[in-house]
């Protein structure tokens, strides 16, 4: 499918890939990992013909219909179930003669089109169209609503359910889950694994990479390895190969000291010269190993927090609206001194607003919020990001903080951020959107807070600073309130979990795939209600092809409903199968075949479930 031979890639002085060769095979679903900068979206580039190497060749396979996620901003009028069909540029090419052929009163084409339509399924496009939509978070209603309407994030999502109708035998997603929240990214993992394709996909989410990709391209140090297996199985992999190569390089740092030694002690004597000579051509011939180990460049940590006695925070029947519009109510919430607790729910659904509460940002509509006096609280959130004042330096802004520390002091602290000395002291307008949320974070740590809120503090961070964080809130002694559509920094930081749901706040009896379960249940009462004849919406028209009346058969629904929860139940068993690193080892080749077959029986047997529900029941969701 994909082949890369001796590829070499600069960018102006940098060279990204340096001698590289990668083969990539039809239907394999593979991870692109590496640290920020070495060349992930640059592969991309060459696959899509937007960059050439200079030097070797790379080739697609001959018709491969590929597909790239778009990071342009869409600003159109057009209805977002319009936007997101244009995806489909097949079915679009063939609407457009059928409008030429009726324009031509040319019978013979009109049918040929509606052949073709009939072959391609197109007379459920909108249906398909809408399931995507759903899937991604957009209700009923905001169908038909124009894009540029939407807001920024919303907008990304529309070109990624643009991508997902496409037709493509190739996927290049570059971060695909970077606008998208947590219910979202389930839904799309669900998607991919069912995707018939190949995919690429570069993401720094270790939990969806685990759960979507069989394989890794790591590059670093201007080249490429291929690893067999998911992320979890590449770290270990990984860390086993640097063992090796540690083992290697102490091996060989013996021999060089020996032969040094040798050289040293008898270059100046005339009868051990000419074995000096010997000794030191040895040495040069000597392949030097290096040690690839990449040591994580971030080594910072939350000072100790200062002692509060509990409650530190505390919410009696509190409720908050936006004007005529409730969000909460009569939320009543205890944060203790040592309590780790992650917010769940809905986009939409208050989590932000709980939190910016919390914080005492927002004040509650009605009841009582009650703050410990010892309280200091470390907030994060996006829009602390974008207050950032652009025109001043890194060290500035922690400066300003306490005017009374040291250059030196500062230096030290952000260096443990992963910011260098031109970094520091330039104007942080040329930063990334991860380099400032570093910033941010690091100007949370350097006030010593004792209780953390935290909303999606992973957007835009890579998977180094990902874990760094993970690593640096398991240490923390302070209490702590998350939400994130992170799984794997979830798992590792809190202890419980609250839901909102329905404007009220409770607590959440299980983990994160009992909430899994509860996405898929909730989805599964909204069926039910959608059957009812006065709850179904008429379905946005966005072309004149006919539509068949359809009978709701509540018999064959429930039936598929419940095949489909023995289906999910079943691929569960088989994820974790695929979740164990053992079973990519060399002796289990058999095992991992039959996993693999097996999943994308159960994928495929899901995907015919789920379109003959859509079949009988009429709904997009």
């Amino acid at each position: 499918m994909i082949t890369l031979q001796s590829v070499t890639l600069q960018r102006g002085t940098k060279i990204l890939l340096d001698q590289v060769s990668l083969s990539i095979f039809a239907k394999q679903k593979v991870g692109v990992i590496g640290l920020n900068g070495c060349g992930k979206s640059s592969l991309f580039s060459l696959l899509l013909q937007q960059l050439q190497p200079d030097a070797g060749q790379v080739s697609v396979q001959s018709h491969a219909r590929i597909a790239s996620l778009s990071q342009e901003m869409p600003n159109t009028t057009m209805p977002a179930i319009q936007y997101a069909i244009r995806g489909d540029t097949q079915l679009s090419h063939c609407l457009e003669q059928l409008k030429l052929a009726e324009i031509n009163q040319d019978n013979d084409a009109i049918a040929q089109c509606h052949q073709q339509l009939y072959e391609m399924g197109g007379y459920a496009v909108e249906a398909r169209a809408a399931k995507l939509l759903n899937g991604l978070g957009f209700t009923h209603e905001e169908h038909s609503k124009p894009v540029n309407e939407f807001s920024g994030g919303w907008r990304m999502r529309l070109n990624l359910v643009q991508l997902l109708m496409s037709r493509a035998d190739l996927l290049l997603l570059d971060e695909p889950t970077n606008y998208l929240d947590l219910d979202a990214i389930i839904w799309l993992e669900r998607w991919l694994q069912r995707y018939d394709g190949t995919l690429l996909l570069i993401s720094h989410d270790r939990e969806f990479l685990d759960n979507v990709v069989q394989q890794i391209v790591f590059l670093h140090h201007q080249k490429i390895e291929l690893y067999s297996g998911n992320y979890s199985s590449f770290e270990t992999q990984r860390a086993e190969k640097l063992a090796r190569e540690k083992a290697q390089y102490q091996k060989q740092q013996a021999k060089v000291e020996h032969l040094m030694k040798f050289v040293n002690q008898f270059r100046a004597k005339a009868s051990k010269a000419k074995q000096a000579q010997s000794r030191l051509k040895a040495l040069e011939r000597m392949d030097k190993i290096t040690l690839t180990h990449m040591d994580s460049p971030f080594t910072f940590k939350f000072y100790e927090p200062s002692f509060c006695t509990s409650p530190l925070l505390s919410f009696d029947k509190v409720d908050f609206s936006y004007g005529d519009h409730a969000i909460l109510t009569e939320v009543d919430f205890s944060l203790g001194a040592k309590d780790r607790v992650g917010i769940l729910g809905h986009n939409g659904a208050g989590k932000s607003t709980f939190m910016k509460i919390l914080a005492g940002i927002l004040k509650p509509t009605k009841g009582d919020r009650y703050q410990n006096r010892s309280l200091k609280i470390g907030y994060f959130a996006q829009h602390q990001v974008d207050q950032l004042d652009m025109q001043a330096s890194a060290f500035v802004h922690i400066h300003r903080l306490t005017p009374g520390a040291t250059e030196q002091q500062i230096r030290g602290f952000l260096g443990g951020f992963n910011f260098k000395s031109d970094m520091i002291f330039g104007s942080i307008e040329t930063f990334s959107g991860g380099e400032k949320a570093r910033l941010v974070l690091a100007m949370l740590v350097w006030q010593k807070p004792n209780v953390l809120l935290l909303d999606e503090p992973t957007n835009h961070l890579d998977l180094e600073m990902k874990e760094a964080l993970a690593y640096t809130l398991q240490e923390y002694d302070g209490a702590l309130v998350l939400v994130s559509h992170d799984r794997y920094l979830l798992k590792a930081t809190v202890d419980e979990f609250y839901l909102v749901h329905d404007r009220a706040l409770s607590l959440f009896k299980g983990d994160l795939n009992d909430y899994e379960r509860w996405l898929f249940d909730v989805k599964k009462e909204s069926r039910h209600e959608s059957s009812d004849p006065t709850n179904v919406h008429k379905p946005t028209t966005t072309s004149q092809l006919p539509q068949q009346p359809r009978k709701v058969d509540e018999k064959k629904i429930r039936q598929t409903e419940i095949k489909l929860d023995q289906l999910t139940s079943k691929k569960a068993l088989c994820e974790e199968k695929l979740a164990d690193a053992s079973i990519y080892a060399e002796e289990n080749k058999i095992q991992l075949e039959s996993a693999l077959s097996e999943m994308k029986r159960l994928q495929q047997e899901i995907e015919a479930a789920e379109h003959l529900w859509m079949t009988l029941h009429g709904n997009n969701e």
